[in-house]
């Protein structure tokens, strides 16, 4: 699921791969319209895995930024609009809420509207899991073992 949702520069929203043409890619909007359209090769299309933020360790996943609001809010929208929230409300949201640890110097107010905005119209959609964790690569000394029984 991590991989189809799209980010395309210069068009409103978020996108959800549907298909992959021959040099393009079918996307379908993820609002109330579900319109399809082709992204062309020009496009600067981004997968939201591939999104990070600032924090004062290391950069953290969008996708566990967004699994962190899901289950505080259980799903559900914030409670504010992108548009209309003061700076107080996005940064008590996003010390209380989304990444207590983020980098007040690199990320910026326009980010975490962002971010509100992404996160509004995927819980919306119905989007509620976001991030799963990696799987732990077996060790050589474990994956071995039942070999030598054999």
């Amino acid at each position: 699921m991590q991989e189809t949702l799209l980010a395309i520069a210069g068009k409103p929203g978020l996108y959800k791969l549907v298909a992959r043409g021959n040099g393009n890619l079918i996307v379908e909007a993820i609002d109330e319209t579900h319109r399809r359209l082709p992204a062309g090769a020009r496009d600067r299309v981004t997968s939201l895995a591939d999104v990070s933020m600032y924090t004062e360790a290391e950069d953290v996943s969008l996708m566990l930024v967004f699994q962190n609001i899901s289950d505080a809010l259980n799903g559900a929208p914030t409670e504010f609009s992108h548009k209309t929230a003061t700076e107080a409300q996005l940064t008590d949201f996003m010390d209380n809420i989304a990444l207590p640890a983020w980098d007040r110097d690199r990320v910026h107010l326009s980010d975490i509207r962002k971010l509100v905005q992404w996160y509004n119209l995927l819980a919306k959609a119905g989007y509620k899991d976001f991030y799963t964790a990696p799987a732990t690569e077996e060790t050589p000394e474990s994956a071995a073992a039942p070999a030598e029984e054999a």
